[in-house]
């Protein structure tokens, strides 16, 4: 009897697919070798997107693990989409016959289907084959519940959120303020809240989900989920908590150029500024936060990118001429630094110079910085970032809040930014003491979960017991 595998359908954002192709490795590792994996791979809709994912493939693939890559036929993606959830969604539904044939196709057993979080729709298939279907969430423990609570919330509801009186009640959660919602939520005539509902409803159809967080970081609303609080009642698929899930690869043999401006740095005295794959400033934005670094004091490495090029979707590398205020580069040399390209934020973040990290609050980066035990001011900008940064400050107690003009596409004075990175980063500030030990014993709750033993480490284990009984039923 070949040995059975579990397939992973995973959408090419660099932040679901990494994570997904991680956790199917811990599992790997789990089973014994008595699972394989094959990763079933869509085409991705961009040119930038489909070399990203290639250059992945190449290195998993050369890695000799022995996981099976099969590439699904092209498909037309939507044109006629308002939303990325919306266009992500669709996407992956459009596949539906493929992964079928591709399933159906395989010679050994099949443990299991997981799917990425935007990919419920692949329920159906997995339903049609009797295949057991989980899937993979991306995003924090809370984001789920929110999504879980979503269906009873629109009709509890009656308003655009940001309209209701009161706050928004997730179960596990402080009261959220209708503020901190994820962007789709903004909006309920929006096809990108259809989509979240749509999937909020789904999740209740999986066998199980599989979630990139540890259950020391989200304890209560874990437990909210388990008691079925946020589904009225009705008992939620069984959650693993398998996080954090982080690539972590050996330091480069050529240090970085950041890395190495980083060892030239006291101890805790660099305040990272880094937005994540999609985030980037526009000349405005950046002579703010410029200003307000300079009027903080403080050291800083600033990643800063500008607006995408026409008709490109990611940012472009920064024009420090056109993007920075007169002088600033000369007034701050020494004591900042400005990075115009991508940075490997982990390896930042690992060093012992970083003492606090101005993020957008995306939950890989999240994971990262708590892994790391740095301490964040978050700066959201779209999907569920306005929910993480709620979370962080006022769940989680590991970062300090700043003012963001949601209104305003995210905007930052110089002056609350100034604030914010004083609070953080001052020895003697309260606030910035309370957030910085609380990062610290995250850092500790993180290690010990993945380790064996620990929660994650378990979870993982009562995970892949359960797929490799369902492949001998």
């Amino acid at each position: 009897m070949s040995t059975p595998t579990v397939v992973l359908l995973p959408v090419w954002g660099v932040g679901h697919l990494m994570s997904m192709l991680d956790a199917g490795k811990r599992l790997l590792a789990r089973s014994g070798g008595a699972l394989s994996l094959t990763v079933l791979v869509m085409q991705a809709p961009t040119e930038g997107y489909r070399s990203e994912v290639a250059g992945h493939i190449r290195r998993e693939e050369a890695s000799g693990l022995g996981i099976r890559f099969q590439h699904l036929p092209a498909v037309e993606p939507p044109t006629d989409h308002v939303g990325a959830e919306e266009f992500i969604s669709r996407f992956v539904q459009l596949h539906a016959a493929h992964v079928k044939a591709a399933i159906s196709g395989l010679t050994c057993p099949v443990a299991a289907l997981v799917v990425d979080f935007f990919g419920t729709t692949m329920l159906d298939v997995s339903r049609e084959l009797a295949v057991p279907a989980y899937v993979y969430f991306t995003a924090s423990a809370a984001m789920y519940a929110l999504f879980l609570r979503l269906p009873a919330l629109d009709q509890e509801v009656g308003v655009e959120f940001e309209e209701m009186e009161g706050t928004v009640d997730v179960p596990g959660l402080p009261p959220v303020p209708p503020s901190s919602l994820p962007s789709p939520m903004m909006d309920k005539k929006h096809p990108n809240y259809a989509w979240f509902l749509y999937h909020g409803r789904r999740f209740m159809e999986a066998k199980g989900v599989i979630i990139n967080t540890a259950a020391e970081l989200e304890a209560s609303v874990l437990a909210a989920i388990a008691d079925g609080r946020c589904t009225r009642g009705v008992p939620a698929p069984t959650v693993y908590p398998v996080g954090p899930v982080l690539s972590l690869s050996p330091p480069a043999e050529q240090p970085h150029e950041c890395v190495v401006w980083l060892d030239a740095q006291p101890p805790a005295s660099v305040v990272l500024l880094c937005f994540g794959s999609g985030g980037f400033s526009a000349a405005p934005q950046a002579h703010e936060i410029a200003r307000g670094l300079e009027r903080s004091g403080h050291r800083f490495l600033w990643v800063l990118r500008g607006p995408p090029a026409a008709g490109a979707r990611q940012p472009s590398d920064a024009d420090l001429q056109e993007l920075l205020p007169e002088g600033f580069l000369e007034r701050t040399k020494g004591k900042g630094m400005v990075w115009p390209t991508r940075a490997p934020q982990k390896e930042i973040l690992a060093h012992a110079a970083v003492g606090g990290f101005v993020t957008h609050g995306g939950w890989n980066s999240t994971l990262e910085a708590l892994w790391f035990g740095v301490p964040m001011v978050p700066w959201p900008r779209y999907a569920e970032q306005h929910l993480n940064a709620f979370t962080l400050v006022a769940y989680m107690g590991v970062a300090l809040a700043m003012e963001v003009d949601r209104k305003r596409s995210n905007w930052v004075d110089a002056s609350e930014l100034e604030l914010a990175v004083k609070a953080l980063m001052d020895g003697g500030s309260d606030e910035g003491r309370k957030v910085r030990e609380k990062a610290m014993a995250m850092k500790s709750a993180c290690r010990k979960a993945v380790a064996e033993g620990g929660s994650s480490y378990s979870a993982m284990g009562r995970l892949s017991e359960e797929m490799i009984n369902g492949a001998n039923k």
